[in-house]
């Protein structure tokens, strides 16, 4: 039962009494905490009595003094964010010196470099900053080229950075980098005259791809034509001579030659496919026989003939 009246004790006094009492040190001005990145600025009857930027436990005895224990009550306590901030402003009125308006967008980063600055010298310096970048962007870029518009914005972030610069540190607010991101035509009907020149461009680009891509494979198929007829009238001239020569080499041995036409003359009637018929030597009228009945019957009338063309029987034959 002890230990679990110690233990309640201790987490009560560890999680409600030691915090509470850390607090009202820290309100009574006894020491400070200062996070990574920010600025604890004390401020006692409209002075500022001290700048705090280092990260860490102060004891504000040392650094105020006498005055430590009363800043809080009667004076103020500013903590700035020494943090890099980002903005971006977008489509900055410009025009380009062909007269066309154009819209640029500038991203940059911003800080703050002194704290006194800051709070004092400006009551909204990072709308005056932001109002800085947008003045020297559309003076230091107006009347450019639209070709250096679009191609070089490098070297205009650069102008747009040392112009800002100077001024924007009077104020604590320190500029960092800056890049222009964006630029583009303002005018509607420019963009769509713009887009139509582009889309006819791009129509000729490939109505004349396609144009060279048919005449190349005109040009390529003529000459395989030309070359194929080239070859085969070769082949063409060649055939006779090597047929010639064959036939030179046969008709040097009779017998070969009388063969040879033979074989070709019984090649033809095979290929032919007819009826062939083998008569034997010395068979007479076979031949004409065989031929007479090879013809067709002829069609004889099937309608008896007249009786005035018809034979007259004899007596005898008709009883």
């Amino acid at each position: 039962m002890n230990l679990i009246i110690a233990a309640a004790a201790s987490f009560i006094a560890w999680f409600a009494i030691v915090p509470v009492i850390f607090w009202l040190l820290r309100i009574l001005g006894v020491y400070a905490i200062v996070e990574e990145r920010t600025c604890n600025v004390y401020v006692l009857f409209g002075k500022v009595v001290a700048v705090l930027d280092e990260p860490g436990l102060h004891i504000l005895l040392f650094k105020l003094g006498l005055k430590a224990p009363i800043v809080r009550w009667l004076g103020r306590l500013y903590v700035l964010d020494m943090r890099i901030d980002q903005q971006y402003l977008r489509s900055q009125p410009v025009n380009s010196e062909e007269g066309a308006p154009m819209g640029i967008g500038i991203w940059y980063e911003m800080f703050i470099s002194d704290p006194v600055a800051f709070l004092f010298k400006n009551a909204d310096p990072r709308g005056s900053l932001a109002t800085n970048v947008s003045n020297s962007t559309v003076r230091c870029l107006s009347n450019l080229k639209l070709a250096d518009l679009l191609q070089n914005r490098h070297s205009m972030s650069l102008t747009v950075r040392t112009e800002v610069s100077p001024q924007s540190h009077e104020w604590g607010y320190k500029l960092g980098s800056v890049y222009i991101r964006k630029v583009h035509f303002r005018d509607a009907q420019m963009i769509q005259q713009i887009e139509e020149k582009v889309v006819n461009r791009l129509r000729q680009v490939t109505s004349s791809i396609k144009q060279d891509g048919a005449n190349q494979v005109s040009i390529i198929t003529s000459t395989a034509e030309r070359q194929a007829a080239v070859e085969f009238a070769k082949a063409a001239a060649m055939r006779p001579r090597i047929v010639g020569e064959a036939l030179n080499k046969v008709a040097a041995d009779p017998e070969v030659e009388a063969a040879m036409f033979e074989i070709l003359e019984i090649q033809k009637i095979v290929d032919s496919k007819v009826r062939i018929t083998l008569i034997p030597e010395k068979s007479g009228i076979l031949s004409e026989l065989m031929v007479s009945t090879s013809r067709p019957p002829e069609t004889l009338p099937t309608t008896p003939p007249p009786p005035s063309l018809r034979p007259k029987m004899p007596a005898t034959a008709q009883t």
